[in-house]
């Protein structure tokens, strides 16, 4: 065997080593993906309830933003979320509403876009408190507990994002329960599917490390004065 004749073997030997590494990664990784996401699905699950009149009573519903169209109307998303909140409130299943979300820019609010819809539906602006800095579910759920003295909740959004946001409330302490909020079909499902499974992995590594919001600020109790929360 010449010396050229080894040094294909050879390089062909490391080129084969590398890939079978790569495979055993990538399988890992899948695994590990999977697994945590089981994991938060199924900690969040108990807790969920499909229809309002199961859920149990709570001081405060959590309404988590979403996008808001460019004429200034709610998404399809967002509208149906804001839909079910107004519906635990009439049945009494909660007094007052944290709308949390992004409002991170003059030119982008979604807050205070939900604000006028439950105002336009005849809710009390007594009722409705705005957390402009909701900029994800972690940093809502842990601002609802630290800054808004949130205790007990019922947290409103869809199905696919449902498990995920009642396991970081009660991992940061709240007694927290989820209404899904699905009342149609809605555009690129899937991709909200698989962008969920990133973020469930996300939740529990910001969990485990304690992780502190962008912002937190002073105390606005949601046993008190809404106005304080507003901009």
């Amino acid at each position: 065997m010449n010396l050229n004749s080894f040094r294909s073997i050879s390089l062909y030997m490391n080129i084969k080593k590398i890939l079978y590494t790569l495979t055993g990664l990538a399988i890992a990784a899948t695994l590990a993906l999977l697994l945590i996401n089981w994991y938060v699905v199924n900690k969040g699950k108990p807790y969920i309830y499909s229809t309002i009149n199961d859920v149990p009573e709570c001081y405060t519903g959590i309404v988590l933003g979403a996008k808001v169209n460019k004429s200034g109307s709610p998404s399809d998303i967002l509208k149906d979320r804001i839909d079910v909140a107004i519906d635990l409130y009439k049945n009494h299943k909660i007094k007052r509403f944290l709308l949390t979300g992004d409002h991170g820019t003059i030119s982008y609010d979604e807050v205070n876009n939900m604000k006028d819809y439950l105002i336009k539906n005849g809710i009390d602006t007594e009722n409705i408190f705005l957390d402009h800095a909701g900029f994800d579910t972690y940093s809502s759920m842990v601002r609802a507990k630290e800054v808004f003295q949130v205790t007990d909740a019922i947290i409103i959004t869809q199905q696919f994002h449902l498990s995920r946001a009642v396991y970081i409330a009660r991992s940061k302490g709240l007694n927290a329960y989820g209404v899904t909020s699905d009342k149609r079909h809605y555009r690129s499902m899937e991709y909200l599917k698989f962008r969920e499974m990133i973020a469930n992995v996300k939740a529990l590594y910001e969990i485990v490390i304690n992780k502190s919001p962008r912002f937190l600020g002073q105390q606005i109790p949601i046993t008190g004065d809404s106005e304080l929360s507003y901009d």
